[in-house]
């Protein structure tokens, strides 16, 4: 197995077994998706394939998560004044982030965003 690649953009691993193509393509939508559905898109996708697919599980679980933390912290930043003119700049880092973690899932890559609160396990 090949060791995880570690970058402030995110932990990267290749998968023990090849993901099929359908796994590979629900990977991407569990990331890619989130930009007009937010969290909806990787939990109905963890739900329904949480017992069929390791590869799209972990994908859509690091998804929702991720998801779940820039909730959070744009609550965080909507409380005070200065946060409001720093959230733009967390959209951002969330879009690039939802962005590298669709081409990992499109390579076969098993994705870890570089913060986010691991809540669903």
């Amino acid at each position: 197995m090949e060791q995880p690649t570690n970058s402030f953009l995110g932990n990267e691993e290749t998968p023990l077994s090849t993901p099929t193509s359908d796994d590979r393509t629900m990977a991407i939508l569990s990331h890619i998706l989130t930009l007009v559905a937010g969290f909806l898109a990787p939990l109905i996708i963890y739900l329904i394939k949480k017992n069929e697919s390791s590869f799209v599980t972990a994908h859509a679980r690091e998804s929702l998560n991720f998801q779940i933390t820039i909730f959070i912290l744009f609550v965080i930043l909507f409380i005070t004044v200065i946060g409001i003119l720093l959230a733009w700049i967390l959209g951002i880092i969330a879009f690039v982030l939802v962005i590298v973690a669709s081409i990992r899932a499109s390579e076969n890559k098993l994705y870890r965003y570089p913060f986010n609160f691991r809540i669903i396990k």
